[in-house]
């Protein structure tokens, strides 16, 4: 069963989110902003559903924090908040948050996107470590619109099996690409999945791939 953890400093909330999704998912919870982060790296949940208006505690740090920080990075964070208004959904979602849900909530469009998020987010297995780091990539491959692309990109973290990065094509969740490793030579890597995509800033999307065959030389051995 996966997990969900829930930050909120709310009870009847807390109570609430248990009886609705419970029969679904694990809830781990806790009113205590403050261990959110000792809870997301002890549990390594699914998803994290986040309250930004917390006593002593900004939301937004929090979120920033777990979607920054190189072993919480992969877990999608959906925001959960009596905050209305398309400019804090903005700021949320430049700060990675993977969805946005104001109170009172909708539970069945939560539950949609609980299981969006479940299929489309980057994964690292459990036993590698992620590593926030910079390469540089050639990715080739087909875009939405069925046009080959071969495009730079840029990595934000890397581990054993994958990476996440930006670039400015568009590509279909599910699709292959080619990975060339770039630096005083070009160096081909192999193939990955995209598992993950998020539109990031304008004109660029982020992407989470897995590889499916490796052949060259990667950053992390």
């Amino acid at each position: 069963m996966q997990k969900i953890l829930v930050v909120d400093d709310d009870e009847a909330l807390r109570r609430l989110m248990r009886l609705e999704l419970s029969d679904t998912y694990e809830i781990i919870d806790s009113g205590e902003p403050e261990q959110g982060l000792a809870l997301a790296l002890e549990n390594r949940p699914d998803a994290i559903l986040l309250d930004l208006r917390m006593p002593k505690y900004s939301g937004y740090e929090l979120l920033q924090t777990f979607t920054s920080f190189s072993r919480t990075q992969p877990i999608p964070v959906i925001v959960v908040s009596g905050e209305a208004g398309a400019q804090t959904k903005e700021h949320c979602k430049q700060l990675g948050a993977a969805g946005y849900f104001e109170k009172p909530i909708d539970f069945d469009a939560l539950r949609d996107c609980l299981r969006q998020v479940a299929k489309t987010h980057f994964s690292t297995p459990r036993h590698e470590v992620r590593v926030r780091l910079r390469v540089s990539l050639k990715l080739r491959g087909t875009d939405r619109l069925g046009k080959k692309f071969d495009t730079a990109a840029a990595t934000e973290n890397v581990s054993l099996s994958g990476f996440l990065c930006s670039c400015a094509p568009e590509i279909p969740a599910d699709s292959i690409v080619e990975v060339f490793l770039v630096g005083k030579t070009e160096d081909f890597v192999g193939k990955a999945q995209v598992i993950h995509r998020e539109f990031k800033n304008a004109p660029l999307w982020r992407y989470g791939c897995r590889f499916i065959e490796k052949v060259g030389p990667w950053v992390l051995k």
